[in-house]
Formats: structure tokens, sequence, C-alpha cells
């Protein structure tokens, strides 16, 4: 009787008592490569849900938009940032996915992202055509970038064999080799302004690629794909606003984490946008209503009860 009346008396302890110990949840989180935004908000948002959430733990590490999204579905991580049009490939098993993810949810959508093609002014490119014969930078495979890359050279009738790409896994190795006149352009999809591309303007002259032409043509091939501008004066010397191939950066998890949990991680981020904003300003003002919006790609069962809610859906 003495030894049911403890059993019972733990158990109880156990389905009240926070998650500590051998039940506390440790995570891996899947940000981006160095140079961009996904690093440091990743970092914002690892400590506001250790704060927020009793006995969570999460470490962050670096990754790339396909390769977060293979890592959550494969169990490598259990949180990823991720680009909409290349999750949503993901989902549907297209290439560069060897077949459909299955266990990945959709947390929160954050903000636009911009592909982006940067050349210095001294290499003659104002088209995608104009690539041909020159060292270009890209991204290694597993990161969006790379994957946009190869689309915008298919829309314009080229291949990688048409240019001399050197792939690199850091945009701030990428601004050396065009610092140093080692390459003439580079590629890359994240924010604006980019830290990387500004860093590179503080040093040589550049050419920020108008895109507009190439959009309908990428659009055929992932329909995800949108316009969006990057205003004039975004970046030094840069006079003209131009049209450049944009998707929604979203933080996905994996659909196996616990729903009282992820309610709580996507209640503690729409608490501290101010916070988030703080690290990457286009997050200013973002709403529950923003981050509920429909992207194609299904949301945790956790993150969709808190959306109800709040009235976002």
């Amino acid at each position: 009787m003495r030894l049911g009346l403890k059993t019972t008396a733990l158990a109880v302890v156990l389905l009240t008592a926070p998650l500590t110990g051998a039940d506390a949840q440790t995570m891996r989180f899947m940000t981006g490569p160095q140079g961009g935004v996904w690093v440091p908000l990743g970092g914002a948002l690892k400590n506001m849900w250790e704060q927020a959430i009793p006995g969570i733990s999460v470490t962050a590490m670096p990754g790339a938009g396909v390769a977060n999204i293979r890592g959550v579905d494969e169990g490598r991580a259990q949180i990823g940032f991720g680009n909409s049009i290349t999750t949503v490939d993901g989902l549907n098993g297209a290439p560069p996915f060897p077949r459909k993810v299955t266990k990945v949810c959709n947390l929160a959508t954050l903000y636009p992202q911009y592909f982006q093609m940067i050349a210095l002014a001294t290499a003659g490119v104002n088209r995608v055509e104009d690539l041909r014969g020159k060292q270009v930078v890209i991204q290694p495979r597993g990161n969006t970038a790379e994957v946009v890359t190869a689309q915008i050279l298919q829309v314009a009738g080229l291949t990688y064999n048409d240019i001399r790409p050197n792939f690199q896994a850091s945009y701030t190795d990428a601004v050396g080799l065009l610092r140093d006149g080692n390459a003439d352009a580079f590629t890359l999809g994240t924010a604006i302004p980019a830290s990387s591309v500004m860093d590179l303007a503080s040093a040589r002259d550049i050419k920020v690629v108008d895109l507009a032409p190439y959009i309908e043509g990428l659009r055929k091939l992932n329909p995800g794909f949108v316009g969006v501008p990057i205003p004039a004066g975004t970046y030094p010397k840069q006079t003209q606003t131009v049209t450049v191939p944009g998707y929604f950066t979203h933080v996905v998890v994996s659909c196996d984490l616990p729903e009282a949990m992820v309610h709580d991680m996507v209640k503690t981020m729409a608490s501290n946008v101010d916070a988030m904003a703080a690290v990457f300003g286009g997050i200013r003002g973002l709403t529950p209503k923003q981050m509920a919006m429909d992207i194609g790609v299904p949301l945790h069962p956790g993150a969709e009860r808190f959306y109800k809610q709040a009235g976002a859906l």
C-alpha cells in the first residue's frame, strides 16, 4: 500500500512538473550561412525560447534553406529556417529533394526574401546573359540561393558550364573574392539591405542587377516566386529601383514536437516582435495574421491553435 501511494504521488509530480532533466527537450536549430540574417535571428529566437519556456534547450547551428528542411524531415534537427519556394518543392518531392518531405510543419512566416545578383560595376554585367564566361560566386548545393541561381540561368538559356562558378558557403567569403578582384559577381538570397552587400559596397562600386525580365520564366518553374522591388538607395550608388525574385522566410519545426510546446514557441515569438526586429528591422510590425500566412506549408497543430486563439485564422 505504501509503495502504491508513493508511485501515485510520483506520477502526479511527473505530470505537473515543468520539463527538466531527462524529460527536458533539447532541440537543434538549423539557421543559415555566416553573413546572412538567419544566424543572428536564430540566436535571438534561441534565447527568447529558453527564457520563456521552462525545460527546453536550443542549440543553434549553421544551415541553408534546402538543407534545413531535409535536416528537420530526417530528424537531424527539430527547428529550421526555410524559404517558401524550396520548402514547397520539398513537400512535392521536386528537385533538389530526392523524395517528398513528410515531417516538416510551419511555425511562423516572417518576412520576404530577395534573390539578389550583385556584380562589380566594372564587370559589365547588366543582365543574366552577361555572366557568360565570368567568375560567379554561388552558394553550395543545399542552399536556396544556389537552386534559384541554377533556375535563373536556365531561364536565360545558360548553365553552370557557361560561367565559371565558384561555390562558397559563406557570403563573407564571397564578398572577399569580389573585393579582391577574384570574381565578377555573386548571388545570394536574403533580406535587404544585406550586410554582406553593404560590406562589398564599402570597398568596391557595385551593380545590383535588375532581374525583372526573368521572373515570369521562374514562375513557370515554381509559381511561388513573386517580383519584389529593391528600392533605389538601398545600397550605395544604387540610383534605380530594381525588381528581383522574391519568396518568404519562415520557421519550420518537426511535426512530431509536442503541441503545447510549439504553441508556447509561437506565443513567445508573437510577444517578442520588437526583440526580433532589433536583430532585423524587416520584422518590425509583424502580426500573428502575417505569421499565419498560407505559404503552402501546413501549420503545426500547436501553431494553428495559437493563431486561432489570436484571431489570425
